[in-house]
């Protein structure tokens, strides 16, 4: 059956709250971090925007082609229930073991790590940490061992806030998303007002300069974290089973979501591009301070600091919004221990799979030491791998199971999602090939999810089958 019967979240998400957590987990650090980093890596503005540009295409060729399999498959869990019903068991347990342990945490760990270090530029919380841990003294503030300590606590300090507001309820946390949501786009969006009308740019900044390195060996970078920037297309599917009318809501929530990002990104790089040259981008960490500082005065740059406190802070709460639900889907099926799929009988919300995803998330950030780099390219390597696989998904349904009532067919079928699945495995390939022992790791990691399925299937799903169950 295309939706099978089991215990499943009440429907309480509508359209806009939907379109917030869409937003709401795309529109994070990526757009404040990365466009500096592009910058050293490229010298040609118009490249740059052609890139942003196919970034965008890619998301909204993939928003498309998983519209189709979330109103054939309407409930939580997503991008796990699409590998499931159409690749099989095996790869939906490796894809939802991977995801609970390593690429939903390292996200929203690696989002938090920007918020916590912007919101120590505004208020030197970190100093104060440290003064209170007696880490203060030697060596330059915020580096190394004092980042673990000082912004550290921060981050495991809002991801336990938000987890928390998250078991209390969908609809207080939908709700916060969408207040967040809003409070991004019109941010962004004053950036581009401001940049068109207060005229303090030049059109010669477009002109193409001296590329830092080979366009063949920025290709890979360049698009990662261009990637990175415009993923949480996908994540309405993990909450889908929360969506109410899903199979006439949940295409619409795919393509306006995704467009509106698309289009604000490239509005924004362009303002930014406008106000500064490439070189000078080239020199700061974050573009969008310098930017403002540029438009309004001094001040500019601490409302910017603010601004990206509350959108890493809205990104971070919508991605522990969306990670739990995979968890609790994949338990369900039990796939996992039964526990993680429990429901909490009050707020009827997934308790245990969030509080799981916390320890988990918490552990990420202070492994990694806060690199947001080491974290945002864990998670854009594993998660194309899959998103490709997804792809596969619907041609494998649409051959073998014509049978299934499909509400929205995907736009452009077969080009969309073929065009899609190639441009995953090019990533994937360009990732391995521009930085081979790391990816490879990763690959490890993704491979060590099999052994551990044929153990699970040996032990626990024999239990079950023999009337034993694999409740945890």
């Amino acid at each position: 059956m295309p939706e099978p019967i089991r215990p499943d979240l009440p429907r309480t998400i509508g359209f806009w709250g939907a379109i917030g957590i869409m937003v709401g987990v795309t529109i994070g650090s990526g757009i404040f971090a990365t466009p500096a980093g592009i910058a050293r890596e490229l010298g040609s503005p118009a490249l740059i925007l052609g890139l942003w540009g196919l970034g965008g295409l890619l998301s909204l060729f993939g928003a498309l082609t998983y519209a189709e399999l979330a109103t054939i498959y309407p409930r939580s869990g997503g991008l796990y229930n699409y590998l499931e019903n159409g690749l099989g068991r095996g790869v939906a347990f490796v894809f939802g073991w991977t995801y609970m342990v390593i690429t939903k945490p390292f996200a929203a760990a690696g989002i938090a790590v920007i918020m916590a270090e912007h919101l120590d530029r505004l208020t030197g919380l970190n100093a104060g940490i440290n003064d209170a841990l007696g880490l203060s003294g030697g060596g330059g503030g915020g580096g190394g061992g004092r980042w673990a300590w000082g912004n550290a606590h921060t981050v495991i300090a809002v991801l336990t806030v938000l987890t928390a507001v998250n078991v209390r309820g969908m609809r207080l946390g939908s709700g916060i998303s969408l207040v967040f949501s809003t409070l991004k786009v019109l941010a962004l969006a004053a950036i581009v007002v401001l940049g068109l009308a207060l005229m303090k740019g030049s059109v010669g900044h477009f002109s193409a300069g001296p590329a830092p390195k080979a366009v063949g060996l920025a290709i890979a970078p360049v698009m990662l974290a261009i990637l990175w920037t415009y993923d949480g297309w996908s994540d309405v599917g993990s909450i889908s089973g929360e969506v109410r009318d899903p199979q006439r809501m949940l295409p619409r929530i795919f393509f306006i979501g995704t467009g509106l990002v698309v289009a604000l990104y490239l509005a924004v790089n362009a303002v930014y591009i406008y106000v500064l040259p490439l070189e000078e981008m080239r020199g700061t960490r974050t573009v969008a301070p310098l930017v403002m500082e540029r438009l309004v005065g001094p001040g500019g740059a601490t409302i910017v600091t603010a601004m990206i406190v509350i959108s890493t802070l809205g990104a971070t709460h919508a991605s522990i919004i969306t990670g739990a639900r995979v968890t609790f889907a994949q338990a369900q099926d039990r796939l996992l221990f039964g526990f993680l799929g429990r429901i909490h009988p009050r707020y009827q919300t997934p308790a245990v799979s969030l509080w799981s995803q916390l320890a988990f998330s918490c552990a990420a950030v202070l492994m990694q030491g806060g690199s947001f780099a080491t974290l945002a390219d864990g998670f854009t390597f594993t998660m194309w791998v899959f998103y490709g696989l997804a792809a596969v998904a619907v041609i494998v349904l649409r051959i073998r199971r014509p049978d299934l009532p499909r509400t929205y067919r995907c736009w452009g079928y077969p080009f969309v999602p073929l065009a899609f699945i190639g441009a995953a495995a090019g990533m994937t390939a360009l990732s391995i090939w521009d930085s081979p022992a790391q990816k490879l790791a990763w690959l490890g990691v993704l491979a060590a999810g099999l052994p551990v399925y044929l153990v699970w299937k040996r032990w626990f799903l024999a239990e079950e089958a023999g009337g034993g169950g694999a409740s945890g």
